[in-house]
């Protein structure tokens, strides 16, 4: 069976520009991921809890925004709205694997700090490999275990007409629009995912980080605590930005006069929250543009 997806083709005149500016962060998004897993890796002073979710972090940015944004600037730049329920199907498996794993890393990324800034003392007692890896396994276990209960609910349902989703991806609440079957489990699956994975961890977030700013608050360094809390900062506003707008566009009901609207916002944790993870997390501090100096030195006398 054959969806549309309308993205924003009723903005006849504006169309190459949006291509434009979706390639572009589109590409940039990848670039700036692919670089900072790449240098990480390559670079053993890097090899630290705080990069290794980092790096899980950048993985997923990429698989998801190349789950949603290829097809938007298809459909774009040549009008083409049509996407195969399969196509749909994986967009919602991998949205939702990617979107639900990511609240968790950034829980993970959050407690990190907390132990790294609180507890210092005990950080690599606390935050050892064997830890780091079972958080990681858990975040991604229950990512695939929610995105799969999502794929088998969304299977069997049947749909009287061809749906016209209104979003610039196979959206759940968009899709749930248009099916003949009672689509009371997949609601519930909803709300009960926006409590459990997305509230409760965005809760958990909040608390690490108010710890934290009360830590650096009794530090006697000005310095330190200026370094400190320019850290936080970033971190924070890359966490509102992207746990905000997902959690109030998902769990909040869908209208007809907020769609539009809806549309543009979602790009900002779809498109934009991916592209400045990687500035935020690691390409502002100096120990990684130090190790990528070397690397590109490297690179260039090979």
């Amino acid at each position: 069976m054959e969806f549309h997806l309308m993205a924003f083709t009723q903005y006849k005149t504006i169309q190459l520009w949006i291509f434009v500016a979706v390639l572009s962060i589109y590409l940039l998004c990848v670039f700036e991921n692919i670089l900072v897993t790449v240098i990480v890796c390559q670079t053993p002073q890097l090899h630290t809890p705080m990069y290794f979710f980092l790096c899980n972090l950048t993985i997923l940015d990429v698989l998801y925004v190349s789950a949603i944004l290829p097809k938007l600037m298809v459909i774009t730049i040549t009008g083409n709205t049509t996407i195969w329920s399969t196509g749909c199907f994986t967009q919602v498996f991998l949205y939702v694997l990617c979107i639900g794993t990511e609240f968790f890393l950034l829980v993970c990324m959050a407690y990190d700090r907390y132990v790294a800034i609180c507890i210092p003392l005990h950080y690599m007692l606390i935050m050892n490999r064997k830890m780091c890896l079972i958080l990681a396994v858990c975040c991604c276990n229950l990512g695939v275990f929610n995105a799969m209960m999502y794929a088998l609910l969304i299977s069997k349902l049947w749909f009287c007409k061809v749906p016209e989703i209104n979003h610039f991806f196979c959206h759940m609440r968009s899709i749930l629009q248009f099916s003949c079957s009672d689509t009371t489990a997949i609601g519930i699956l909803i709300t009960v995912d926006g409590i459990v994975l997305g509230f409760f961890p965005f809760i958990l977030i909040l608390i690490s980080y108010i710890y934290i700013i009360s830590t650096i608050l009794k530090m006697n360094s000005i310095s330190g605590r200026r370094k400190a809390f320019s850290s936080c900062s970033s971190h924070l506003i890359v966490v509102f930005l992207f746990c905000l707008t997902s959690l109030s566009l998902n769990m909040k009901p869908e209208t007809k006069s907020s769609q539009e609207q809806d549309k543009f916002l979602s790009m900002l944790y779809i498109a934009v929250a991916p592209m400045l993870n990687p500035l935020v997390y690691s390409l502002r501090n100096k120990d990684v543009l130090v190790a990528m100096k070397r690397h590109f030195l490297k690179t260039s006398k090979i």
